[in-house]
């Protein structure tokens, strides 16, 4: 698992390597940047070495992690889950046949998210708009894609929507997905995983309101409809990403109709094989 980190609040951002309850500091070796550990040939080399060498440690609990994000550009997948689809036509009836459509054309849904500035970190606030009346998290695996088109490790990821303005007019989908604190991403790279392993994980989200827990929902990796391969295929056809590109697999959990997130709401998400990103909501 490597992440980005600060050892104190403000300090210098750092490369780690975590390993059970500790995080490993890569800067220590020269490791200044994530992204050349993810555009490396050798990256199971480097690691193998780097988990050899004398480097300095900090407590996992003592360390503020950062998004793994650093240049990438953010965008993801949309109606990827049979569950997805269903939510989308019943949110509205005016663009129901659209969605009905892109769940079983070849070309899938693929949107641009966020550009890398705009990207939360673990514990910082996700936003929801303050003219929105139903917004939700979408609790979604992450693909973390280099700049030939490889994915090279998975993340979490939380696509912060407003369904009532998306429901409202497909058209209106950029103000229902991009805006101030949308996009939540973390909280570390999970590398020299396979996509048939990946697809064994469970995904779960809760959102607790006070000290209660006010919905929680699980879904399986495996539900999503392509390949990973098929949308990172269709993300790269007449575009380059020089500095790689993250890119959200789509939301299998959706709240009931009856449900909207309020401000200093908490969403965690968790997906098996990677961990748990968890953030406070706030209006934006």
């Amino acid at each position: 698992m490597l992440c980005r980190f600060a050892a104190a609040p403000h300090a210098e951002v750092r490369v780690g390597l975590v390993e059970a309850r500790s995080v490993r500091d890569l800067t220590a070796i020269g490791v200044r940047r994530l992204h050349d550990l993810l555009e490396a040939a050798d990256l199971g080399e480097q690691l193998a070495r780097a988990r050899q060498a004398a480097l300095p440690e900090w407590p996992l609990d003592q360390v503020q992690l950062l998004t793994p994000v650093e240049t990438q550009e953010i965008w993801a997948a949309g109606v990827t889950y049979l569950r997805s689809k269903q939510a989308r036509m019943e949110e509205s009836d005016f663009s129901a046949r659209a969605y009905d459509r892109v769940y079983e054309a070849a070309r899938p849904e693929i949107f641009f998210k966020a550009v890398p500035e705009k990207v939360v970190s673990p514990g910082e606030a996700v936003g929801i708009r303050g003219d929105a009346r139903w917004s939700v998290p979408e609790p979604e695996l992450t693909l973390v894609i280099n700049s030939s088109g490889t994915i090279v490790g998975f993340t979490i990821g939380n696509d912060m929507s407003s369904r009532d303005i998306e429901g409202e007019n497909l058209l209106y989908l950029p103000q229902a997905k991009i805006y101030a604190n949308s996009c939540a991403i973390g909280p570390w790279v999970v590398v020299g995983t396979r996509e048939a392993d990946a697809r064994q994980w469970t995904i779960r989200l809760e959102i607790d309101r006070g000290h209660e827990t006010v919905f929680a929902g699980e879904t399986r990796v495996d539900q999503i409809k392509r390949t990973f391969g098929e949308l990172v295929e269709y993300l790269f056809r007449s575009q380059a990403f020089p500095r790689g590109a993250m890119l959200l697999t789509g939301a299998g959990i959706v709240p009931p109709d009856s449900f909207t997130l309020a401000d200093g709401d908490r969403v965690r998400i968790t997906i098996s094989g990677v961990g748990t990103l968890e953030n406070p909501v706030r209006v934006v």
